[in-house]
């Protein structure tokens, strides 16, 4: 996909028709489309999981312009440490970390213990606020496009994910290559291709964050349920991909 094809087009409301435009269904294509046509800094948040591992071999195999980062808590499984190292070395690249602002972890701890979020879901939502939103806001400081691993199928709350989409309150692109993906089509393609993947997806982990906020699956139960299990209501986001309302950012043309 040559740059004649698909012009730089700025402002970013303006980028979306021509993304949604773009007649690719491979990863791959949605990925250089992206980079093509979306002026700026483009940045992928990784968080280690088989969706973002795919995104990750792809944009590393097809030497795409695209910064590709995590968001280190501080409380990830050693599994998930484990998988960012195999990363590094079979694609040869630096994964960049944001980390929480050290003071304010301190804070946060003084406040509610090392473990409060488990007693109430405001004290759950300030530690990822502190641990993951500051961050990815430092890390998509500047940026015009945002790639994320969100699958509509992942839950109800992110039923309406498609593949591009303006995120108004940071003013950014925000691309999601594997909206219309299966798990099984991710693991499949994973698979094919030799993609390196985190052991606890095949101990029953299919979504995997901190440590202490994740367990295995128990037969039946949705992709996230074992995400802040211990919470009552569904809609069990951290806040990365939701405004002040609680629901899901979205441009309001779409």
């Amino acid at each position: 996909m040559a740059d004649a094809d698909f012009p730089k087009i700025r402002p970013a409301n303006a980028v979306l028709p021509a993304l949604e435009s773009a007649s690719a269904t491979d990863i791959p294509g949605r990925l250089r489309a992206a980079a093509d046509l979306i002026s700026g800094r483009i940045v992928f948040t990784t968080s280690f999981g088989i969706e973002d591992q795919l995104i990750a071999h792809h944009i590393s195999s097809e030497r795409l312009p695209i910064d590709v980062v995590t968001l280190d808590t501080g409380r990830l499984f050693p599994s998930t440490y484990n998988l960012w190292q195999e990363t590094e070395e079979r694609y040869g690249v630096r994964i960049r970390a944001f980390y929480p602002d050290a003071h304010a972890v301190a804070a946060m701890v003084a406040d509610q213990g090392i473990n409060g979020f488990y007693y109430s879901k405001d004290a759950r939502l300030s530690c990822c606020h502190v641990r993951k939103v500051e961050p990815l806001n430092r890390a998509l400081a500047g940026a015009s496009g945002w790639i994320t691993g969100l699958r509509a199928d992942q839950s109800q709350q992110r039923s309406a994910v498609s593949f591009a989409d303006l995120d108004a309150e940071r003013g950014l692109v925000k691309i999601a290559p594997l909206f219309d993906r299966s798990r099984d089509d991710v693991a499949a393609e994973c698979a094919e291709l030799g993609v390196p993947i985190n052991e606890l997806h095949a101990k029953g982990y299919l979504s995997i964050g901190c440590e202490p906020c994740t367990r295995a699956l128990q037969p039946g139960e949705p992709e996230r349920a074992g995400r802040w299990w211990w919470e009552t209501d569904n809609a069990r986001e951290c806040g990365l991909h939701v405004g002040a309302d609680g629901k899901l950012v979205r441009s309001v043309a779409a």
